[in-house]
């Protein structure tokens, strides 16, 4: 009895952090692909409580997740692949069509409306500790412009 009450002193002495998600994923969704097709786009809005970075991402039914920006240059629109992501205190981040989103590359399955996408991402913070989410994406048609279309 002794050990236990030890136990949850020490527990109940860590600071909350340690048990709280800092960081909130709202509304994901993935592009559904055709028959063939090995790479498609995720789409998300990603709030940290504290400064952070979104460092990595990875799923089972891709062999690579990439971080993306689209950027114009000059009259052309570009996609690279960049490092992190910058997640400000606060401040929503969107992940979507035509701006910051995740290639989800090497597919090894073709994704249908309905389905669901399991997502892991990886955040770092700059205190220095790092935060793992694990999320479920629905795939949500090739044409379409995220879940508040399909919103009646």
């Amino acid at each position: 009895m002794k050990i236990r009450l030890f136990t949850l002193s020490v527990v109940l002495s860590l600071p909350m952090h340690v048990f709280a998600q800092e960081t909130i994923v709202h509304d994901p969704w993935v592009r559904a692909t055709v028959s063939q097709q090995k790479a498609t786009g995720a789409f998300m809005n990603i709030t940290a409580k504290t400064d952070a970075h979104l460092t990595s991402v990875r799923s089972p039914l891709a062999e690579v997740v990439e971080i993306h920006q689209m950027t114009m240059e000059g009259e052309q629109m570009k996609m690279r692949a960049i490092a992190n992501l910058a997640l400000p205190a606060g401040k929503p981040v969107a992940l979507q069509p035509g701006g910051y989103h995740l290639m989800l590359i090497g597919l090894n399955t073709q994704l249908k409306e309905g389905d669901t996408v399991p997502l892991t991402l990886t955040v770092k913070h700059t205190d220095g500790h790092q935060e793992t989410l694990d999320i479920s994406a629905p795939v949500l048609s090739i044409s379409s412009e995220g879940p508040m279309s399909h919103r009646q």
